[in-house]
């Protein structure tokens, strides 16, 4: 039995031996390599379901894990080959060339591992990148996929991630502030106004109560008395579906209550001058 292990398949000159044994020790390898991955997915879901963990970091737990079997994989490999060291002697300068040439995969790299680490993004976490609001649907080695609101699927570097200006609107307790503006005709009871409003943010299922909605009287506009609504939402995703919402519900209001929202005018005054003045 020994000696058919100890048959050897093929040879790359000094650098490496395959041989039955290698074979058989690689795959037994790999079989118990794969089902610790399964187990560690698992036991992770578990928690997920359990309450002890959130999907974010259950996506980077199952990731890392993944990436630390492989390297476990690899190396296992490498030892049941007997691979020379002369070998990646022969490989450094291709090796060196190549990593130069790689320089930003490398930072992608790099940074993917730290967003897996720290829990600064997780995956369903809401970001904004670069003005465009989007959210993390898989938090890759190189490269993070986000979803817009419009539904357009977006691959980002995760350098960008790391090292660029970015707002994650999912690290502010699930609960942000928001406002929206509007500007009524002079002459109108401003009284009135705040009530509608105040209201309006009342009605809205996905605008929470504590903190209570504020208005506040902004300016006095060239055209208008300037309001902003101010209030909580934790629906941070559909934002902009509430904001419009809200729009619709305080044009329906002010028609109701004969509120006129006026728009930007000029009154030019001509001044007729008497001919003989000119002369």
């Amino acid at each position: 039995m020994k000696d058919i292990l100890g048959i050897e398949v093929w040879k790359f000159g000094d650098n490496a031996i395959v041989t039955i044994n290698s074979l058989v020790y690689i795959s037994l390898s790999g079989i118990v390599i794969w089902f610790a991955y399964r187990w560690t997915k698992k036991l992770s879901k578990a928690a997920v379901k359990a309450g002890r963990l959130d999907t974010g970091r259950e996506f980077a737990i199952t990731r890392i894990a993944k990436y630390l079997f492989i390297v476990i994989f690899v190396f296992i490999a490498l030892v049941s080959l007997k691979v020379n060291q002369a070998a990646f002697t022969f490989l450094a300068p291709l090796l060196i060339g190549i990593g130069l040439g790689l320089q930003q995969v490398a930072n992608d790299v790099i940074s993917g591992l730290i967003l897996l680490v720290e829990p600064s993004i997780r995956v369903n976490d809401i970001v904004e990148v670069d003005g465009t609001v989007a959210r993390v649907k898989e938090i890759g080695l190189r490269t993070s996929t986000v979803t817009s609101r419009e539904g357009v699927t977006m691959i980002i570097p995760n350098h960008k991630l790391v090292s660029e200006k970015l707002i994650n609107w999912s690290t502010n307790d699930a609960v942000t502030r928001f406002s929206i503006t509007v500007g009524v005709a002079y002459g109108s009871d401003v009284e009135l106004v705040k009530k509608l409003l105040i209201e309006i943010a009342w009605k809205h299922t996905k605008i929470i109560t504590n903190p209570t909605p504020l208005v506040f009287f902004q300016d006095f506009g060239e055209s208008s008395l300037d309001f902003e609504l101010v209030f909580w939402s934790n629906h941070l995703f559909p934002i902009e579906e509430v904001r419009s919402d809200i729009r619709f519900m305080i044009d329906a209001a002010f028609r109701d209550n004969d509120i006129t929202i006026p728009f930007p005018q000029r009154d030019i005054h001509v001044i007729d001058t008497p001919k003989n003045s000119l002369i």
